[in-house]
């Protein structure tokens, strides 16, 4: 009797901190071009194992690979994350000095415990669920989100920060990351999402209602009005706005945004240039009725900006960050509860949206309600 697939992936992931003792260890393998060629390698041979694990099967899903092949990276970067907070060692000492020096950074430990633990659970739930014959569209919309804002962070953040010197042909490997998300996100946005069934009637009745007489999508509003002012406040912070007020949020309550690592001046910019559009569309989605895409785009924001904020906020009070750029002790509450209520926002959209669909369903006409009366 074959285990469950999920199973076969957990323990193939298992193997991940293996190969990164081996390359810590091994002074053959300790070569900047060897340690991409086995990188390349190790990842090649996962990927041959995954295809040999699911031969017997039919018609498997072409993400299932990708989801299989991104849960044994999981395992590499939970690994990083606790050699460098000291819980274990031996393992990515030679290639943090030697690849890739930022993924000693209180940012990219951060990343590393949300890619090993949420990501990795993630994975294993939307395998279970594939291989179960049922949808998980948006459990891969809500990764997409997080993994495309990952590396939208990260590979700017290295490059422009101050380990930009340091970057190695190691690096590279953050080229498939990037891209893959893209790619996957494409093929789940082309396909259909799981819609209950509702009346007309019940249809027409909703999306008739004004915006004021719809409090929670009022309240949603503001809330993101006052999102918007504050990722554009930000935004000019990271960008020397000369205003009293950025200078004195920067120095007494986010010095963290001046660290010279750079992912939080990206991140910020990311916020500003990206985030900031996408919020203002769904201001306009909650006031305009039968916009269906704020189904898929409230997942994609609540995935980016939930790993975002907490990339930022731990790194905000990690100790790998230097003091000086830490939260200052008297400003720890304000700084937590105004980002903590920042990653909200996303979230409680995405549970707005599919809790109560109707209001974003396809826009039905009077003519079109009438004809489904008569025909009840």
């Amino acid at each position: 009797m074959r285990p469950p697939t999920e199973i076969s992936v957990l323990l193939l992931s298992l193997l991940a901190p293996g190969v990164l003792y081996a390359m810590n260890n091994i002074p053959a393998l300790q070569k900047p071009l060897g340690m991409l060629g086995l990188g390349m390698v190790v990842l090649g041979s996962v990927l041959l194992l995954i295809l040999l694990s699911v031969r017997h099967k039919q018609n498997i899903d072409p993400l299932f690979y990708v989801f299989a092949e991104f849960s044994f990276t999981c395992l590499m970067a939970l690994t990083n994350a606790l050699e460098q907070d000291g819980f274990i060692k031996g393992f990515m000492g030679f290639y943090v000095k030697m690849g890739e020096p930022h993924l000693s950074t209180a940012y990219s430990v951060l990343m590393c415990y949300w890619d090993g633990v949420v990501h990795f659970v993630v994975f294993l739930l939307i395998i279970h669920r594939m291989f179960k014959g049922k949808s998980y569209r948006e459990l891969g919309l809500l990764w997409a989100g997080s993994s495309i804002a990952n590396q939208l962070v990260l590979i700017p953040g290295t490059v422009v920060g101050k380990y930009g010197s340091n970057i190695g042909p190691a690096f590279l490997r953050n080229i498939p990351f990037f891209l893959v998300p893209f790619w996957a996100a494409s093929l789940l946005l082309n396909r259909p999402r799981e819609m209950p069934i509702i009346p007309a009637d019940k249809v027409a009745m909703e999306q008739n209602k004004s915006l004021l007489s719809r409090p929670v999508d009022a309240l949603l509003v503001v809330a993101a009005l006052a999102a918007v002012a504050f990722t554009a406040f930000r935004g000019f912070v990271v960008l020397d706005c000369p205003l009293d007020a950025c200078f004195t949020y920067t120095y007494q309550y986010e010095p963290y945004l001046k660290d010279p690592v750079g992912f939080p001046r990206v991140m910020m910019l990311v916020y500003l240039f990206y985030a900031l559009p996408l919020l203002a569309a769904c201001i306009y989605g909650l006031s305009r009725p039968g916009c269906g895409w704020m189904l898929d785009l409230t997942l994609l924001l609540a995935g980016a900006l939930t790993q975002a904020q907490w990339c930022h906020i731990g790194a905000s009070f990690h100790r790998r960050t230097p003091y000086t750029y830490r939260v200052p002790a008297d400003k720890w509450w304000p700084v937590v509860v105004l980002n903590a209520l920042y990653v909200a926002l996303p979230v409680l959209l995405a549970l707005r949206c599919y809790a109560y669909p109707t209001y974003f369903m396809k826009h039905v006409t009077q003519a079109q309600t009438n004809a489904e009366k008569k025909k009840n």
